[in-house]
């Protein structure tokens, strides 16, 4: 028996069209009548969601069967679509199958042959059904509305991937680590033109320098030992769609030279191969170093750092957007209430002031941890300070700090950080606002702990 699978029967035969509809009930089915063309659209048009398999005989009077297909699947993609006649011939089989018919069935032909057909083509209508579903829900996933914020930082990184991610553009992030680039890196790709395409990331820190090769560009069988069979790379893995370098900054120099050449002509050779390989790949990395200044100090290739960075976004931390952070607290407390079957309620003032107050040198992924600790060791509905690890505690400003807050430190890193949202994270344009000069600008970054 079919789990209540919905068919839209379309004959102008009204006893033939009841019988064939009293067979397949019996067979569990739930079945839509209609004499015509024009019936027919109207039940599938108040039954979209429902309908599954679409029986629809040839002639009609007021259509032709291979037109009633073709105006299907123009508009309801997902239904399969079996056609029936009494006069079936060879051609119009073949056209019927062609235009994306499950099949092409001769009336009079046993009901046992109707209805395994029936069952196959609903079974393919519901797996087509649940693949649209979860392409869906990995759109939905990755697009810029599931990064959660409304602070200015944040906002102008939004608009700024809105921007670019419809061109095919190189894109460097910067940022911290835990900021969530990988997050901006897919909501890129998944609001570009390539979004049907693959995703490939890859962490370039998390590999030795002799892998990481062999893992973005593949090799030959042979090309070393152990080197058994040919092996496809991750930029032959990603044409067509988008590869994301994740930590762009730790690619050894020797790597960064071929890389460069892949950016500049989309083609690549093998380890162990002769013949170079042609991709279509849009690139996005990132990095949570300042490759500006690691480019002008020759630690990074400066022709490889301008190939990047034709489109920069600077990726906020989570100190700079103190007000998004009961947002991100009540979304994983949402997230790990439902991953532990928990129901936490909220949580408490404190408990939210104790966040805001908090430093955050691991970002969005060091609150995702807190968050996750906090619903495990709680014993009420209401999180509150004394579920936050022991750092809460230790770095809780003394009397002595807080005074210290109008000393020239303080002010000055205050004023450097504004001086940098204001120039859209440009460290060279800050620089020139605050009449100082790159490398003490960069000194200072790194005296206040703001790399």
């Amino acid at each position: 028996m079919q789990n209540q699978t919905t068919l839209l029967l379309i004959d102008d035969e009204n006893n033939l069209r009841q019988v064939l509809a009293r067979v397949l009930e019996l067979e569990g089915y739930q079945v839509l009548q209609a004499k015509n063309a024009r019936e027919g659209f109207e039940l599938l048009e108040n039954h979209a969601e429902e309908v599954e398999v679409v029986l629809s005989d040839v002639k009609l009077p007021d259509d032709h069967g291979l037109n009633i297909l073709r105006k299907i699947k123009e508009k309801y993609p997902l239904p399969e679509v079996i056609l029936m006649t009494a006069f079936g011939t060879i051609q119009d089989g073949v056209s019927a199958m062609k235009q994306g018919a499950f099949d092409y069935l001769t009336k009079g032909d046993s009901d046992e042959q109707l209805i395994v057909t029936v069952a196959r083509a609903a079974d393919k209508a519901r797996l087509r059904k649940r693949v649209a579903e979860l392409e869906k829900q990995v759109e939905a996933k990755f697009t810029l509305d599931t990064i959660i914020g409304h602070t200015a930082a944040l906002k102008q990184a939004k608009e700024l991937t809105i921007r670019v991610a419809a061109t095919d553009s190189t894109v460097l992030l910067e940022g911290e680590t835990g900021v969530g680039k990988e997050l901006f890196a897919q909501a890129i790709h998944s609001a570009s033109p390539r979004r049907s395409k693959p995703f490939v990331a890859v962490n370039c820190s998390a590999f030795p320098k002799d892998l990481l090769e062999s893992e973005i560009f593949g090799y030959k069988k042979g090309a070393f030992t152990g080197a058994m069979a040919d092996k496809k790379g991750l930029f032959e893995e990603a044409n067509g769609g988008t590869i994301f370098l994740d930590e762009i900054g730790e690619m050894p120099p020797e790597l960064q030279a071929k890389f460069l050449r892949v950016l500049e002509t989309q083609t690549f050779t093998k380890l162990g191969d002769t013949k170079p390989i042609k991709v279509n790949v849009r690139i996005v990395a990132a990095t949570n170093r300042d490759l500006q200044a690691e480019a002008e100090a020759d630690h990074f290739r400066p022709d490889l750092y301008y190939r990047l960075s034709v489109f920069k976004i600077r990726v906020p931390t989570l100190r700079e957007r103190q007000e998004d952070i009961p947002l991100l607290a009540q979304h994983f407390l949402q997230q790990y209430n439902a991953k532990m079957n928990r129901r936490l309620q909220g949580m408490s003032e404190e408990f939210i002031q104790k966040l805001k107050s908090y430093p955050w040198k691991g970002n969005i992924r060091e609150l995702k941890n807190v968050m996750e600790r906090a619903v495990i060791l709680a014993d009420t509905d209401t999180l509150t300070p004394e579920h936050l690890p022991s750092e809460f505690w230790s770095a809780a400003p003394s009397l002595e700090a807080a005074e210290s807050d109008t000393a020239l430190s303080t002010v000055e890193r205050g004023h450097i950080l504004k001086v940098l949202e204001q120039s859209g994270g440009n460290k060279t344009e800050a620089a020139r606002r605050l009449h100082i000069g790159l490398t003490t600008l960069y000194r200072k970054l790194q005296e206040y702990g703001l790399n």
